[in-house]
This record gives structure tokens, C-alpha cells and sequence, in this order.
């Protein structure tokens, strides 16, 4: 928000230098981003006037011309054509600065010498739209000269020098985005008087209630439209008063009737809008909803279809505007109209929000009404802006309001506690201190212990809230700093967080490298990965920057993949990843939410990277976690690992992920010619099932006995498999099982393979006899023929 310090001290007095203003508004809530000049750079122009003119000796094209400036004469050289004696005109002195970093100097033109220059505005760093009536090539007089002093300072008469301090305003206070806004809180912060524009309109007797019919459809979206009528309208350039308070807020005049507009969004934060009155089919306002189809054409001069969720005013056959966002070409004021509907209405910030989006147009007016807006202000910004009417003599305003408010405003009361405001904020001011705070806020305090508060404060809504504004006026800066009354406790991470901390920490130990990915992607990853239609449906952003950040992701296979193709691609040799991030699934029903799914994923390739590579990365992670009854089975479900070498890890009979190779297919889509492995795990599983707490076992007092068994199987056979079958005709006496070789050669038939393991034996309470060992085996031997054809390598 742009205020420049001139308008604003129309309204409150305040003599504090602009550091000690920007400090306190500041610190009081209205933080100040910069303070910037207009035409700073322009130094040292005066008004001057011509008082003798004389041909150049030696240049017919050249004047030389005696110019006062109050304190004294002096001569310029110049070849502009527009000048005559008695004309009153900015002048540059020698020395001076102008735009584009042009200096003046005291010069000799053709043996004559030049004091300095006459100035045009585009040398003021200013242009002809801003100044209607300077010359299109030429240097600019002063049209009503009679109240100028010759050497005074030419700036103010150009809206420069002007100090426009720049705020940032939250969003909660939607009434700070005017000058009168501001102005409040100037008053509140100084602790002096503010001083409302005083409103007087003159009308005609003409009745303008009679000549035009506003309905609203749509309450919930517009609960508030007023206009009035203006007659013999003359459209024209407006003022010089009222065009330097555009410039000095940053917006260009364009026109009296527009100008007056632009000044209603700067003074009161209200957007207004002019329509040409004549130009309204059945002279009616309807404010409803588009229906599908529907076309306008903008003031832009852009045709938008409408749909049934846009908020538009309507005359009897077709739209005229879209609600809150922009007007429309057909009823624009043109120099022709002689008769205008000036409008003022208060539309809903979400549809506004929601339309303006839609359209892809972003308006001043759309940029106020999504902030929210006082619909009790539209009656003084109506008469406001007939009043200026009066004013700039473009019209004639006709008697009565056509106001359509149907449930209006009402402010709200809050009760206050001073002694709890006080043990709240740590401080000790007396009742009517804090009284006197309330009233500086424009607060009604009224003598049951309750402050009223005016509508255009939506953001006060409860007793702390009436604290904040008590803390912010009083001074942040004086509340004394306090101990923490409460018990002290003793910060700490929780279960969940350690854990994690122990995967990170492992896997860091593994070699992978911690990287955090978009949990938002595009559709064409599931082609891309070849997904299946369960993790297809996907939750879908209902306003995404576009289709590559549309919908939430189901797996984050992609993104480790894209991250290994990244480096991959730098020509990294090998890399190692990992991850902790979430995947999102659709809600079962439409009353609960999405779910948040946290994934712990893994991913790696190298020259020399194989599954087992991967596997061992679970293995560690297992045991780093203390985890018990761990085991992989063969998945060939998933369409972008590859089908023989992927296996989901379990937990007794959960599945918590799945790791293995990606499929050489999908590879190819992201740039690798090169195995890659990735793992995903569900990080609330290994939560869950971690054991940070260990038990230490005596050591045993009894010897093992160790036999090496190896047996010849079908190369199809899982190993996993074999172990499981092991350990459970192994008996009691079974302590170990280890494979320590899988061999496929010459000694050993096409499609078998040779397994061979480690057996370690040892019994709790006495030495083992070797029969008792040979009897374990036996029984292992006759479990592995029966189940998996197995005999016993020679």
C-alpha cells in the first residue's frame, strides 16, 4: 500500500520527521517497507519567467532570452519555438540534475552565454499523458502562473518530491488498505485527531431512485449495491489537484470521470464503477450468476466466456461487467456519454478470488475485494465520489441513493477484563489508560465493561484480541521481559523422531546421500512408469500451476529415479540416495481427508551394483533397528521393478515395502543404460516394529558343532524358502543359519543349482553328540527332498 505523506496529512496532523514516523508505525503494526521521493533525482529547477527575448547574433534557430527568477536575471540560450515574453516556466539553473542523468552547466552557445535551460516534461522524467496540456514538442508553460513565486521550487507543481511511504499490510487488516485506513492508524499510533473528509453533495431535484432498477440474485456473493445517477456528464481531463494526487499515489490520470474512481480506490479502499447509463438495456442492474457460455467483452478490449460460478452484473439482455474483477466494453464512458450510473456494491472476496483466477485477470478492484471489504462504507464513498462530481463540475448529481443492502453489517460487542489483559501481556496500566487506548483504536467503550467494535474491524473478534491492540498501542517495546511462569520441562525428541533419526543416520553410514523431492508431479509419470490403476488415482490439485505440478504422488519411485538420472546424467559414476517423503492416497469417503503416507525410500546404481547391494542396505537397516522375524518374498506385481528380481520385505506377515531392480523398460525412459535398484519402505512400519530396547543373553557354557550342508535344486528355487524350511526341522539345537555359496557351473546339470549353508548347533544345557547333530540333519535333508526335490551334492 502506497500512501504519499501529503494526502495523508489531509486527514490527521503529524509533525514528526519521517524517521520517527516510519519507526512508530512500524512498531505499532503498520510495518513500513521503504520511503521513496518522487524525482528525487531531479535537482535544482525553479519556476522562471520570460521577461526579454532577443535574436541570437550568430543563429537564426537560436533565442536568447532574459528570464527572472526572484532572486535575479538571468540569460538562457534556446531553440524552442512555443516561448513568448511573459510565459512562466520551469527553469533548470546550472548545476542542476534532470532525467535520464542529464546535468546542466553554464554554457556558450555560438558566442553567447547560457545560464541554464528551459525544461519540457518529458525532461522532468514525466510524459504527455500525465500532462494533457503541455505541447507535444515543446517546453512547458504554467497555465494559471498567478499564485506562483518566481525561484521557488518548480517540483510540487509537477506531484514530485512528494515522500510516498510503501506498507506491508497483512491480510487480517483489510481496512489499512486505504488512505483513510492508514490514516486511523496514524491518528492511533500519534495519539491526535483524525480528521474524516467532510462530505456535502449538491443535488438536483430530479429523483435518480425512479430511473434505474437494481436486483440481487445472489446475496451470499453481493450483499450490498448502491448507485447513483449524474447527468449532463462532461467527460474531460480532470483538475491538476485531483490528477497530482494520482500521480503522487503512482496511478496516471486518464480522465475526470475515471480519475474520480481511481481516487474513491485510493481514499476509502472502495472500488467504484462508472457505467454509461444510456448504454443499459431496460436502464436495469442485475447482479446474478453467468450462465455457461456466456461471452463479454473486457474494457481491455478482450472477449471471456463466463461459466455459472462467475459473479457478473447484468443489464436486461446481457452482462455488463464481471463482479469485482472488470467492466465491460459495450457500457463503457466514452467523451459521448452524457449521463452515468456510478456503482458501489460489496462482493464476496472468495468469489472474486475464484473468478479473477479463472480469467486470469488480476484488477485493482480484485485486488481490494479479495482482501475483504467494509460494505458500511459504500454509502460515504457514493457521496464521496458525487461530491467530486460537484467538485471537478463534470455533472449533475440527481437527487437519492438506490441502496439494495439486505442484511446489513452489524458491529460486534466484546467484553474486557483489565486485570486479565494486564496479566496476560505482563504489564500494569490502569483502567483508563487502557480505555483511552480503546478510543485511540476508534473502539466505542461503553459503561457495562464492553468496547463496540466498528465493522470495518473484522479481525477483533475476541478478548485476545483486544489485548493485541492494548500491547501494540501501548508499546511493544515497554513490556518488560518475564521468566515463563510456567514448570520448567526438558526438551526432547519424541519415540518417532529418534527412530528416524536412526534410519537417517544408518543409511547415511550405508553411503546414500539425504535429498527432499516434489510431492507433487505430474500425470504422465504413471505412463512414464508404467503404474497400474490402483496407484493412479491420485488426489488432484484443484488449482495447480499446471499439468507437470497437478496432482499429489502415489510413489515416489519416480523421484528417486529422477534424482539418480540428475546425476546420472553429470556423469556421476555411481550414486547413492535416499529419502524420507510422503505419498498421498485419495480418502475412502468424502468426509474424511487424503491420507499422508511417509515413505522411506532408497536408490543407487554403479558399475559394480547389484541386488544384493540393495538388499544389504535392508539388511543393515533391520539390524540397526533391532528387528525381529524378518523376510523377503519374490513381488512380480509391480509394473516398474523388474519381475525376477523384486521382493517385498516383511515383518512377520506385514509387508513394509518392497526393494529391487527397476525394470529395464522404464530405465530407458529416464536416461539410464545401466542397472538401477531402488527401495521404498513405510516409515510408520519400521516404527512400529523397532526394538530400541536390546536384551543381552549370557554367553552359552556349552560348545557349538558346525556342518557345511550343500544340496543340488532347480534354479528356480527361492533360497529364502529353503532357509525358512531349515530352521524349522533344525529343532531347538539350530542356533545359525548362514548361505555362504550359490554356484552354477559345469559340475552341476543346466537349470539346477548347488546351495550350500553354514549349520551352527548348540543345546542350552549340555555338550551335543555328533548323532544328535546327524539327526538334525537327516531331518533337514528329508524336508528340503520333499519340498523342494533337493539331494545332497557329493
Amino acid at each position: 500500500m502506497n500512501v504519499p505523506m501529503s494526502w495523508l496529512k489531509e486527514y490527521v496532523n503529524i509533525d514528526a520527521d519521517i524517521k520517527t514516523f516510519v519507526d512508530k508505525m512500524t512498531l505499532t503494526g503498520s510495518k513500513v517497507e521503504k520511503v521513496e521521493e518522487s524525482g528525487k533525482d531531479i535537482t535544482n529547477v525553479v519556476v522562471g519567467k520570460v521577461v526579454a527575448e532577443e535574436k541570437h547574433p550568430d543563429a537564426k534557430r537560436l533565442r536568447v532570452m532574459k528570464c527572472d527568477i526572484g532572486a535575479e536575471v538571468i540569460q538562457i540560450v534556446t531553440a524552442a519555438t512555443n516561448l513568448q515574453v511573459g510565459d512562466v516556466v520551469p527553469v533548470a539553473l546550472a548545476g542542476a540534475d534532470l532525467a535520464n542523468g542529464l546535468k546542466i552547466k553554464k554554457s556558450n552557445l555560438r558566442g553567447v552565454e547560457s545560464n541554464g535551460m528551459f525544461c519540457s516534461v518529458e525532461e522532468l522524467g514525466l510524459s504527455k499523458e500525465q500532462f494533457p496540456d503541455a505541447p507535444d514538442d515543446g517546453i512547458y508553460i504554467f497555465l494559471n502562473p498567478e499564485n506562483m513565486k518566481l525561484g521557488e521550487d518548480a517540483k510540487p507543481y509537477f506531484g514530485l518530491g512528494e515522500q510516498v511511504v510503501e506498507y506491508e499490510i497483512t491480510s487480517n487488516r483489510s481496512d489499512c488498505f486505504s488512505i483513510l485506513g492508514i490514516a486511523t492508524e496514524v491518528a492511533a499510533t500519534f495519539d491526535t485527531a483524525f480528521m474524516f473528509p467532510k462530505i456535502e453533495v449538491a443535488e438536483t431535484k430530479e429523483d435518480g431512485t425512479k430511473l434505474a432498477k437494481i436486483a440481487i440474485a445472489s446475496p451470499e456473493l453481493c450483499n450490498r449495491y448502491a448507485a447513483r445517477i449524474i447527468k449532463n456528464v462532461k467527460v474531460k481531463s480532470s483538475p491538476k489537484w485531483l490528477q497530482d494526487k494520482l500521480i503522487s499515489a503512482g496511478l496516471r490520470p486518464i480522465n475526470n470521470i475515471v480519475d474520480i474512481t481511481n481516487f474513491l480506490l485510493l481514499e476509502f479502499g472502495q472500488p467504484m464503477h462508472a457505467f454509461d447509463y444510456d448504454k443499459l438495456a431496460g436502464a436495469e442492474i442485475n447482479v446474478r450468476l453467468a450462465k455457461n457460455g456466456e461471452e463479454m467483452t473486457t474494457l481491455l478490449g478482450d472477449t471471456i466466456k463466463l461459466d455459472d460460478t462467475m459473479l457478473i452484473i447484468a443489464d436486461a439482455e446481457k452482462p455488463v461487467a464481471v463482479a469485482g474483477v472488470m467492466g465491460g466494453e459495450d457500457t463503457k464512458v466514452t467523451e459521448e456519454t452524457t449521463t452515468i450510473l456510478f456503482e458501489c456494491a460489496n462482493f464476496n472476496a472468495f468469489s472474486v478470488r475464484q473468478t479473477s483466477k479463472k480469467l486470469g485477470i488480476m484488477s485493482d478492484s480484485s485486488k481490494k475485494y479479495v482482501k475483504g471489504i467494509d460494505p458500511e462504507i459504500i454509502s460515504c464513498a457514493l457521496d464521496r465520489a458525487a461530491q467530486l462530481i460537484n467538485m471537478t463540475e463534470a455533472g449533475d448529481v440527481l437527487a437519492g441513493v438506490i441502496d439494495i443492502y439486505p442484511v446489513p453489517r452489524e458491529p460486534i460487542t466484546i467484553p474486557y477484563d483489565v486485570e486479565w489483559i494486564n496479566s496476560f501481556l505482563g504489564i500494569k496500566i490502569s483502567k483508563a489508560e487502557m480505555e483511552a487506548i480503546f478510543r485511540r483504536v476508534r473502539f466505542v467503550v461503553n459503561a457495562d465493561g464492553t468496547v463496540t467494535i466498528p465493522t470495518t474491524r473484522p479481525d477483533v473478534t475476541m478478548k485476545a484480541d483486544l489485548a493485541e491492540e492494548v500491547a501494540r498501542i501501548y508499546g511493544y517495546d515497554k513490556i518488560p521481559v518475564t521468566l515463563e511462569r510456567a514448570t520448567p520441562t526438558v526438551g526432547g525428541k519424541t519415540y518417532e523422531q529418534k527412530v528416524e533419526d536412526k534410519i537417517k543416520e544408518t543409511l547415511r553410514n550405508c553411503g546414500a546421500y539425504g535429498i527432499r523431492t516434489y510431492t507433487i508431479e505430474s500425470p504422465k509419470t504413471f505412463d512414464k512408469l508404467g503404474i497400474d490403476e490402483e496407484l493412479r488415482d491420485a488426489v488432484v490439485i484443484q488449482n495447480p500451476l499446471g499439468e507437470d505440478f497437478s496432482i499429489m504422488r502415489t510413489t515416489t519411485a519416480n523421484a528417486m529415479l529422477n534424482a539418480l538420472s540428475l546425476n546420472n546424467s553429470k556423469r556421476n559414476e555411481s550414486a547413492a540416495l535416499y529419502e524420507i517423503g510422503k505419498v498421498f492416497f485419495k480418502a475412502k469417503t468424502e468426509l474424511e481427508l487424503p491420507s499422508e503416507v511417509e515413505k522411506v525410500t532408497v536408490g543407487l546404481y554403479g558399475p559394480e551394483a547389484d541386488f544384493f547391494d540393495i538388499k544389504g542396505i535392508a539388511e543393515t537397516l533391520i539390524k540397526a533397528l533391532n528387528i525381529k522375524d524378518a523376510s523377503y518374498d519374490r513381488n512380480q506385481e509391480l509394473a516398474f521393478m523388474h519381475p525376477g528380481r523384486c521382493a517385498n520385505l516383511l515383518v512377520g506377515n506385514k509387508i513394509v515395502g518392497f526393494l529391487g531392480e527397476v525394470h529395464p523398460e522404464v530405465l530407458k525412459s529416464y536416461g539410464f543404460s545401466q542397472k538401477v535398484y531402488i527401495m521404498e519402505l513405510d516409515l510408520r512400519t519400521l516404527i512400529d516394529v523397532a526394538q530400541t530396547e536390546r536384551v543381552y543373553k549370557p554367553l552359552p557354557k556349552f560348545p557349538s558343532m558346525t556342518r557345511d550342508l550343500a544340496v543340488i535344486v532347480s534354479r528356480e528355487e527361492l533360497v529364502g524358502d529353503m532357509i525358512k524350511l531349515i530352521n524349522q526341522r533344525g529343532g531347538k539345537i539350530l542356533v545359525g543359519t548362514e548361505l555362504f555359496d550359490v554356484y552354477e557351473g559345469e559340475q552341476v546339470e543346466t537349470g539346477q543349482k548347488s546351495v550350500a549353508f553354514n549349520l551352527v548347533f548348540r543345546a542350552k544345557d549340555k555338550t551335543l553328540t555328533d548323532e544328535e547333530v546327524s539327526k538334525s540333519i537327516k531331518k533337514i535333508l528329508n524336508g528340503l527332498e520333499t519340498n523342494f526335490a533337493a539331494k545332497l551334492r557329493a
